[in-house]
């Protein structure tokens, strides 16, 4: 059975009758496609379509004669259970007010009509809160009529309907038809509440907030987000001890590569993205991915309906701007829809770091640290997209093109994760334009189709020609025999990239509380490379020819709801498919690859399970074994840092979950919220980046386990003028195996990687400080993060390791946000590591210190 709860209470919107009540017939208008209240999926996009029930014919309440002599009105809200026929078997009062009026709105309510609620197209059960409102005329000429309303409890989205007026009702007293307003609970709490192992992120209050996505994510149990230095530099995202390319990052279900933002996810404009969705270890099979730890989905405006237009812009420490622009707009009588979004990012990054300055003349380093400012490590990034279609229209729910480019350059200070001898001239870029189509409809008889077809031509530059010897000053002191700062000869290169995707996802519900999903997903990469420098032959001969990955996921999935939806089940099976092709040479670590393929084929099958015991009390248990095939930049290498490695097999790991979640909102003292989740990742062949010295290059480590725990806490005040979260996480993820790379380190726990880190934040918040919608907020966060080790914890003499330090970092915003609909407008001064502690993510490579920010938005 569906239930529809629904938390506030919307007036009715009166109108003038256009005609006779006795000529009018009932009219219903459907939200737009996309809208919250028009996609009633159950949780993710792989569940059904759900559409509430809607008001056919609302029966007329006998105004209680008492209530009415005494001019008094009211609301009365029910519970009402509408079964699969439309009809209304049940009606329970919720909020009586007395006086009569419980009783004549349970009357009238239990003769209305409704038509029935719907999963994927099939009519079945639902419950509904409903509120019946009394109201009567303001000074009636003669005596009146009772005049009665209804109207639905909303929450996110909308379905209309607008109904007859009650039978026997005069239309010279002008009862107009109620609007009755029915919305589904927001789509963040479906998904937090399903079988899937998911953690939701709004990023309302992160969009008037002025640090990044990494930041934002890094906030979240379970999440590491490590930075090399400041905006726009590499980052290392890690979910329960897995990394990077163990996971998969998408933009609405896109590969986030495929989707225009080549720079990865912790420079994607937070004002761009709604919602994040954090899959832990078991990832749902729409995706189509062959991810090792899980997903993350970044969830942009995909509402359709009406106008809507958004600004906001950032200025900041060490001449840091970010601007984001976008619109929509719903020709609603033909459906054609357009949005448009754009971004521009710029950072100098030249924040003061301590370095151990070399002298030219004698080759030695300086034994004291010498304060100095970064001069070469800049950042520009822009990007747009135009989205164009139809929606609700009877031949598709969405159909919708979409084209984008993005542009980014970025300036390189010094060797990858190693901050001692600068760069002065070393950069790279890149530019990805694209295109995706999208097309969702209902087939009928239970049956939901959703397709998407995407191309991506990614163009990527290196750049490495100086022939200067620059030391931290910026200044050149000397001539290099060859050109090339971080190797020689000199590169100057070009990589061209051209990718597909493919995923068909169909839903098909032949029972309310059974679904089926079957989801096809290929994928194909091409890539090329060209070396533009004459004097570097070698090179030029290496990166000729052609290489090429072309991989199929597939799975089929079955959701199972029963106990009145207090137990849902979800089970799935995979299956991987990778072709790889590769024309040419590469050069490796201790020597060449030459032209050769590959084919693999694996099996994987997981199983989700949630049971809620009480409204405020669910557990969860999930586990998948799971395959991750080898990206091109792990196989191929990147062309400039990375070499490459074609002995690189898949990863496959047994990923389990169980966890519980309170969320207890409606009580006296407040809202409260626990969630706590353990976990285990044992993987097989897991893919690590080897960091040596003289060159970098993935590498296999035969066994390792991620053993660990994670739990967050929170508590808001009545009236939400005080707020306060937290959450800690704890890591042990060791080598198993005593074979292959690292072999006498069984049992030590793997390096460079933080195993204990929390986060806490606190906010003081006062309303219609000014205005009557506006609110003032102060907002503290802090960060702790032990000590790790460098490299396996058996190297080495203990004090002598190389370690990054434990570090606790604080933040504070001031926040005021005025609301005048339809315009909101927010404004934040915000301080980081505001007691300008040494920050490093990396051993020996400083982040910024103290930095001041400031930014405005405006909504309308």
């Amino acid at each position: 059975m569906l239930t529809f709860l629904l938390p506030s209470v919307q007036a009715p919107a009166y109108a003038q009758p256009e005609r006779a009540a006795a000529d009018r017939e009932p009219t219903v208008s459907a939200p737009a496609a996309g809208s919250p209240g028009a996609d009633r999926s159950p949780p993710g996009a792989e569940g059904p379509r759900l559409e509430p029930p809607q008001l056919l014919e609302l029966a007329e309440a006998e105004y209680p004669q008492e209530a009415r002599a005494a001019r008094r009105e009211g609301t009365v809200v029910l519970k009402l259970l509408v079964d699969a026929a439309g009809r209304v078997t049940e009606a329970e009062v919720t909020s009586p007010i007395g006086d009569g009026f419980d009783e004549a709105a349970r009357a009238a309510l239990l003769r209305s009509r409704f038509t029935p609620a719907r999963r994927d197209g099939s009519p079945v059960a639902a419950r509904i809160l409903y509120s019946y409102e009394f109201r009567l005329p303001e000074e009636p000429k003669a005596e009146p009529s009772p005049s009665a309303g209804g109207s639905g409890v909303a929450a996110t989205g909308a379905a209309a309907t607008t109904p007859p007026p009650a039978k026997g009702s005069d239309p010279a007293n002008n009862a107009a038809p109620a609007e009755v307003t029915v919305r589904g609970a927001a789509m963040a709490e479906r998904l937090r509440q399903s079988a899937q192992a998911i953690t939701v992120i709004e990023t309302e209050e992160a969009q008037r907030r002025t640090a990044d996505l990494g930041e934002v994510l890094a906030r979240t149990q379970g999440v590491g987000v490590r930075k090399s230095a400041g905006l726009g530099s590499w980052s290392r995202f890690s979910l329960n001890g897995l990394t990077d390319e163990q996971l998969r990052f998408f933009v609405d279900g896109v590969p986030l590569d495929l989707a225009g933002y080549p720079f990865g996810v912790s420079n994607v404009p937070v004002n761009l993205v709604e919602r994040v969705e954090i899959y832990r270890g078991v990832v749902p099979v729409r995706f189509g991915a062959d991810a090792l730890g899980g997903a993350v989905n970044l969830v942009t405006d995909r509402d359709v309906r009406g106008t809507h237009g958004a600004a906001s812009y950032e200025i900041g420490s060490y001449d840091t701007h970010r601007l984001t622009l976008s619109a929509r707009h719903l020709h609603e009588p033909s459906g054609f829809f357009t949005r448009v979004s754009g971004f521009f990012d710029y950072a100098k990054n030249d924040y003061p770091v301590d370095v151990l300055a070399v002298d030219f003349k004698t080759g030695r380093k300086d034994t004291e640290p010498t304060r100095v400012r970064r001069f070469h490590d800049a950042y520009r990034a822009a990007g747009g997209s135009a989205e164009v279609g139809f929606v609700n229209r009877p031949w598709a729910r969405r159909l919708l093109l979409r084209a984008f480019v993005t542009d980014y350059d970025k300036e390189h200070q010094h060797k990858f994760g190693v901050m001692e001898l600068p760069y002065g001239e070393v950069t790279n870029g890149e530019t990805a334009p694209g295109a995706t189509l999208q097309y969702e409809q209902g087939l009928g008889r239970g049956v939901a189709l959703e397709a998407l077809v995407g191309y991506t031509y990614g163009r990527a530059t290196f750049l490495d020609v100086s022939e200067c010897n620059y030391d931290w000053f910026g200044r050149c002191r000397s001539k290099r025999p060859k050109p090339g700062e971080d190797e020689t000869p000199p590169r100057d290169r070009v990589f061209r990239e051209h990718s597909g995707l493919g995923r068909l996802n169909l839903r098909y519900r032949p029972h309310p509380e059974h679904a089926l999903q079957l989801s096809v997903s290929p994928t194909f990469i091409t890539r090329t490379a060209e070396e533009r420098r004459q004097d570097n032959p070698q090179a030029r001969e290496q990166l000729r020819g052609t290489h090429s990955l072309f991989t199929w996921v597939h799975g089929l999935e079955y959701q199972l709801n029963l106990l009145d939806d207090r137990l849902e089940n979800s089970c799935f099976v995979k299956d991987y498919v990778q072709l790889l092709r590769m024309k040419g040479r590469l050069p490796g670590l201790h020597g060449f690859f030459d032209q050769r393929e590959r084919d693999t084929h694996q099996l994987g099958f997981g199983d989700g399970l949630r049971y809620r015991f009480f409204e405020w009390l669910y557990a969860k248990a999930s586990y998948e074994w799971t395959t991750r095939l080898p990206r091109p930049v792990e196989v191929f290498g990147d062309g400039a840092m990375i070499v490459a490695n074609l002995a690189l097999k898949p990863e496959t790991s047994h990923n389990g979950n169980l966890g519980f979640t309170i969320d207890a909102r409606d009580t006296a003292p407040g809202a409260w919220r626990l969630d706590a989740n353990g976990f285990v990742r044992a993987v097989e062949r897991l893919i690590v980046l080897n960091n040596r010295t003289d060159s970098i290059q993935y590498i296999h480590v035969s066994g390792a386990r991620s053993l660990g725990i994670e739990a967050a806490a929170g508590w808001t005040s009545p009236g939400e003028h005080l707020a306060l979260d937290g959450n800690i996480t704890y890591e042990d993820f060791r080598k198993t195996s005593d074979e292959g790379n690292f072999a006498r380190s069984q049992g030590e726990r793997m390096p460079n990687r933080p195993w204990l880190f929390a986060n806490g934040s606190a906010r003081v918040q006062l309303q219609e400080v000014v205005a009557p919608r506006d609110a003032l907020s102060l907002t503290w966060d802090t960060r702790y993060v032990h000590e790790f080790y460098l490299g396996f914890e058996n190297w080495g003499q203990v004090e002598s390791k190389a370690k990054v330090d434990s570090q606790l970092l604080h933040s504070l915003a001031l926040t005021y946000v005025a609301r005048d609909e339809p315009r909101t407008v927010s404004f934040t001064i915000e301080a980081h590591n505001i007691t300008n502690e040494r920050a490093s993510d990396f051993y020996g490579v400083q982040r910024p210190g103290r930095t001041l920010f400031s930014k405005a938005t405006l909504e309308m």
